[in-house]
């Protein structure tokens, strides 16, 4: 059986319009981010997903809610499916951080996966989310609603890309990495996949580098 994988990033909130980092924080969607959930879901029940599981986070909840209730499935919520945890950068905007905590902020801007704030590395990120998958009934669709960093580190995992420096790009809000397993192994078929038009990336600080801790 060919399995496919969809692993949408949720709308955007204030907090990346503001360019606050999130990491495990729990803010809601913002007005634009209901209308990017609104419009990405009718592309994607369009697909008959088989599964939708969700991360517990409110703003990927939020977003996978508009997809569940076009399909009439039963929404998953799995805490694995959460953001990367960001340590004391949580709730600073990309300015705070360069002010307080400028050698961790040099590493982010070269790549690199910064650890010292406390919080996960991109490989913790992979594993947790790789249990997830790794539990879930072999169906031909499933699509997971996560968050940018994890979405990075779980596609680059089933890949087999490393996961520092990242190769994917980060992905915009309510758009999309499709993945498809034909049983030799994961490929890509889709990277930033959404609603028609270019991919204008959000103002969160994680769309200005590769390492996106949305």
């Amino acid at each position: 059986m060919l399995r496919r994988l969809v692993i949408l990033r949720h709308g955007r909130t204030a907090w990346n319009a503001e360019r606050r980092y999130q990491g495990q924080e729990d803010p809601p969607l913002d007005k634009v981010g209901q209308a990017q959930a609104l419009e990405s879901a009718a592309l994607v029940a369009a697909m008959s997903p088989d599964l939708v599981i969700s991360s517990d986070l409110q703003r990927a909840e939020q977003t996978a809610r508009k997809i569940v209730a076009l399909t009439g499935q039963q929404l998953v919520i799995d805490t694995r499916l959460r953001e990367r945890h960001l340590g004391h950068w949580q709730g600073l905007t990309r300015d705070e951080v360069q002010a307080r905590y400028p050698e961790e902020f040099a590493d982010w801007l070269a790549g690199r996966d910064v650890t010292r704030r406390g919080g996960e590395s991109r490989q913790e990120v992979a594993t947790r989310a790789l249990k997830a998958l790794d539990e879930l009934p072999e169906v031909e669709l499933t699509v997971l609603v996560s968050h940018g960093a994890t979405s990075m580190c779980l596609a680059a995992a089933l890949l087999g890309l490393p996961q520092t420096p990242s190769i994917l790009g980060p992905l915009a809000n309510c758009h999309w990495t499709e993945l498809r397993d034909s049983g030799d192994g994961w490929t890509l078929r889709a990277h930033n996949a959404g609603p028609p038009g270019p991919v204008i990336p959000s103002l969160a600080p994680e769309d200005d580098h590769s390492d996106a801790d949305a």
